[in-house]
């Protein structure tokens, strides 16, 4: 095994979940057009196809920390790609909508596995202090693997087949390099942390209320991520070639989220959240109001994208912050919370569009949106763990942040945080 820096394992674990995130689970709605011709699916079938990789997601993040204590990073990375190698394979093969949607459940498989099996890695490799940077350039990948997506579709709109099986090869040399550059360890636990505290019922609350946050807007972005460009090509008669530039869009968008997340940290995340889910909701209309304008079209992208991408930050922060020493628990609850709302609403939404059509269907969702977001003020945000009768206190600037959520993470006897070891220095390589 070849040991990597930190910026080294972040680019790779970047590449990781471009491949296990942006093209094994959200380039799908980018051949909806093509592959429903082909296969001649209906909305519907299409909608619960696509509420396939979501729900093997929820079931794969369930036993994947488990996994990775029994497994170690590098074999659990391993069987991560090797089911993206198997579940795109098999969509590139498909000749119907079991196939297919055996292929899709399997690549949500995939997903559910590849974050759990970096994160273990991450603390084993990376210094502390580098931890918070390290997962921002890991989970902006999602943005990249949409990005590399797009001139397949640019260039092989109508061969999907095709793609889906170059998606393979690229998901198989990611299967050789996670063989080679990952540790086969467990994470690792200084041995001065105390074990984490009980879980209070103050904090199962303000979990709870963040899981259905994320549940909503899980839901609430099914539409776009499902049958976005399958709504420009059938209300706005785009050629199909050109729906990549609206995951282009996406991408690009996507990678301000981990900023728009980090300031939300530092100011308010109630207010934060609301307006990144009024944003999200006003894409849905804009999209379906003028889905002919390729320039509106991709301008509704980018909104879409800096949306979600900002809100999925915030909830992975705001779970961390929630639950000190439990970070196979914490940022995982609101994850799996919005998967479940994606598979609920992929299903939804393609009963709407055969009812009433793509236009009314997301002006429909986008309604959902706005009504949830005005429920913001009962987001969680901070938490005082050590003050449970007293309201939430806004923190120091030198306390916000993603890093500084990780840096909470390890807490001593006393209950304050570990520091991190001398010899640990930001590493620039």
């Amino acid at each position: 095994m070849k040991t990597l820096s930190n910026m080294g394992f972040a680019i790779f674990g970047a590449a990781l979940v471009a491949i296990s995130y942006g093209l094994a689970r959200f380039a799908f709605g980018l051949f909806v057009p093509s592959i429903s011709v082909e296969l001649a699916l209906t909305p519907y079938l299409i909608g619960v196809i696509g509420a396939l990789p979501f729900i093997s997601f929820v079931l794969a993040t369930l036993v994947a920390p488990l996994a990775a204590d029994r497994l170690g990073a590098r074999n659990l990375a391993v069987l991560s790609g090797g089911f993206g190698v198997g579940g795109l394979g098999l969509i590139s093969q498909a000749s119907d909508a079991l196939s297919l949607g055996v292929g899709v459940f399997i690549c949500g498989i995939c997903t559910g596995l590849m974050m759990p099996a970096l994160t273990a890695a991450m603390q084993a490799l990376v210094s502390r202090a580098m931890h918070g940077r390290v997962s921002s350039i890991m989970n902006a990948g999602t943005s990249v693997g949409i990005i590399v997506a797009v001139p397949t579709v640019v260039f092989l709109s109508d061969a999907w087949r095709l793609t889906y099986t170059i998606f393979a090869v690229l998901t198989g040399m990611g299967v050789i390099a996670a063989w080679y550059f990952i540790p086969s360890v467990s994470r690792v636990v200084p041995a001065n942390a105390a074990p984490p505290p009980p879980i209070t019922r103050l904090q199962w609350s303000r979990l709870l209320r963040l899981s259905l946050f994320a549940f909503a807007m899980g839901f609430v972005s099914a539409p776009y991520w499902l049958f976005a460009p399958d709504l420009a090509v059938t209300l706005g008669a785009l050629p199909p070639s050109q729906t990549g530039w609206l995951w282009f869009a996406v991408g690009i968008a996507g990678l301000g989220g981990a900023v728009v997340s980090d300031l939300a940290d530092r100011n308010n995340p109630p207010i934060t959240q609301a307006l990144m889910l009024m944003m999200l909701s006003s894409s849905l209309v804009l999209l379906a109001a003028s889905p002919s304008q390729l320039a509106l079209a991709i301008f509704s992208a980018m909104v879409f994208g800096l949306a979600y991408m900002s809100l999925t930050g915030l909830y992975l922060m705001t779970g961390i912050r929630l639950l000190p020493g439990r970070l196979s628990m914490g940022p995982v609850l609101p994850f799996m919370a919005c998967a479940l709302g994606q598979a609920v609403g992929s299903p939804v939404v393609g009963v709407l569009v055969d009812g009433f059509g793509y236009a009314d269907a997301f002006a429909i969702f986008s309604v959902i949106g706005i009504l949830i977001a005005i429920l913001s003020p009962l987001y969680p945000g901070h938490i005082d763990y050590w003050a449970e009768d007293e309201e939430p206190q806004p923190l120091p600037a030198e306390d916000t942040g993603l890093q500084a959520a990780y840096d909470h993470q390890l807490l001593d006897e006393d209950g304050e945080p570990i520091e991190a070891a001398s010899e640990e220095k930001t590493d620039t390589a």
